[in-house]
């Protein structure tokens, strides 16, 4: 019996709606090129005929390591439909791990674009299994017909990478089904004929299945840009009218700490999405007094299972620092040390649903030790609500361990930044990985305010219990931050502070 086309990534995302509104507009690309449904899935089609031609059948491993956005969108496309596992490379990776990455996922074709260009020919050589190399460019003929669909349902659909402390990116598998699951988040959250998602070169990689998949799934506009970051956040708003993000706190944080959002019309903005890191009471007061028409909804997962939960935190249906309930068709738990579940106490986040990945590719030991029956288990510390709410307490190795109690560094974070002339604060454990550990403290001050330590000391002393409160606190300039794809702030980055400050 056929499989049904519609098990297929690409054609259940993009042909299906070209069938079905094929003159809606489906995608704009940097204020400059616009294109309905049924041009962009004519332009995937000539992508995906030229792909076969290349010599890429089902099951090719192709390297893609993609700058710009919408080569992004129809390169992805275009694989899935003929089956083809794309390998999403980071354009951010250097290059000694960009050739170990493709080397360890046995990628035998490379897909690049214009930007990439000089990096591709100081890593060709040292890729001799690659037999084909793809420059985006040369993928513009074909027939814009529907290809042979070469993929279904559990067939894996991509590899996309996720980095731990040490070693190589791990490469996370996700099939056609996975990702298909992951599409259907906007199931959760109100959505409108004219909604439009925004987006910028986050793309790549998960940002793929868990933004542009679902954008397109649900039939909204997707506005694909290069840059992300706050200064064209407020030309690009505007200007296409966008009304859904996906970012991160720490974006608000920069937007809003500069008078330049002032007068912009942000009007149009009716979800944010936030996840990442914790959101903190103070900053969605911020967020809502500048944007009050919008809803704020914070979600969890991992690139191993993506927008696990969500919910509303705003308008009290979910208490702020939570993450929400499990959304439609996904589960999850918590479970204790010896694996047995737990409500209201501290343990192991386990998620379960379709979205789940299939493993680590080339890695059994350690899908084994994460995937435990249908449960996939990465390392978060939180606690479930006898209504199902979840609260993320961060990583394992993250969290504080004094006088005998787990905390989470946020809690103490957002004590501090809620203090006169705080900034930002960041809160670890030392020593690193101790049985009893000490708080260290560090804190920026806001533009024209000095801090005192001691006296920061004696108020947190106040708002914090004996086991929360800081043992040492640092005042510096800035903490350090992983650069997020736009070039912005990305998460707070506790390991350095332990390493400069302790």
């Amino acid at each position: 019996m056929a499989r049904s086309p519609y098990g297929n990534y690409g054609h259940a995302i993009l042909t299906a709606a070209a069938l079905r509104t094929p003159d809606r507009v489906a995608l704009t690309y940097c204020g400059e090129r616009s294109f309905t449904y049924d041009q962009l899935n004519r332009n995937v089609n000539r992508r995906a005929h030229a792909l076969l031609a290349a010599g890429v059948a089902p099951g090719t491993r192709v390297a893609a390591l993609l700058n710009e956005t919408l080569r992004v969108a129809e390169v992805y496309l275009a694989q899935a439909k003929i089956g083809a596992v794309t390998a999403a490379l980071n354009p951010y990776w250097p290059e000694e791990t960009l050739r170990a990455v493709v080397a360890a996922a046995q990628c035998t074709a490379f897909v690049y674009d214009a930007t990439v260009e000089s990096v591709v020919e100081r890593i060709r050589p040292a890729l001799p299994q690659v037999s084909a190399w793809i420059h985006v460019r040369d993928l513009e003929g074909g027939s814009d017909a529907e290809p042979p669909l070469g993929g279904h349902h559990d067939d894996p659909l991509a590899l996309y990478f996720t980095s731990g402390t040490t070693g190589l990116p791990k490469a996370v598998v996700h099939t056609h089904a996975s990702s298909l699951a992951t599409a259907q988040i906007w199931l959760d959250v109100p959505r409108a004929p004219d909604s439009v998602f925004g987006t910028g070169a986050i793309i790549w990689g998960i940002g793929f299945p868990a933004i542009v998949g679902p954008a397109l799934y649900a039939g909204m506009r997707l506005v694909l840009e290069q840059d992300w970051g706050p200064a064209n956040f407020l030309r690009v708003v505007p200007r296409e009218r966008v009304t859904h993000l996906s970012q991160i706190p720490s974006f608000y944080s920069a937007l809003l700490s500069s008078p330049e959002h002032e007068g912009v019309d942000l009007s149009s903005i009716r979800v944010i999405m936030l996840g990442g890191e914790p959101l903190t009471a103070t900053m969605l007061d911020r967020i809502k007094a500048r944007l009050p028409q919008a809803g704020v909804y914070a979600y969890y997962g991992q690139t191993e299972a993506p927008y696990t939960c969500m919910g509303r935190v705003d308008d009290g249906s979910i208490p702020l620092g939570s993450s929400g309930r499990a959304r439609t068709g996904n589960a999850v738990r918590v479970t204790g040390p010896s694996g047995e579940p737990v409500i209201d106490e501290v343990g192991e986040i386990n998620l379960a649903g379709p979205h789940r990945m299939a493993g680590y590719d080339g890695l059994p030991e350690r899908t084994a030790e994460v995937l435990r029956g249908e449960w996939y288990v990465g390392g978060d510390l939180g606690t479930l609500s006898a209504d199902g709410v979840l609260r993320v307490l961060g990583r394992r190795e993250d969290a504080i361990l004094k006088g005998g109690v787990w905390t989470q560094p946020a809690v103490i974070e957002e004590a501090a930044a809620a203090l006169d002339g705080v900034a930002e604060a960041g809160a670890v454990g030392v020593p690193e990985g101790a049985s009893e550990q000490r708080v260290l403290l560090a804190v920026v001050p806001r533009a024209g305010h000095t801090l005192d330590p001691a006296k920061l000391a004696l108020a947190l002393a106040d708002r914090l219990p004996e086991h929360r409160r800081p043992d040492d606190i640092v005042v510096t300039a800035e903490l350090p931050h992983s650069q997020d794809a736009s070039g912005g702030p990305g998460k707070l980055l506790r390991r350095r502070i332990r390493e400069l400050l302790a």
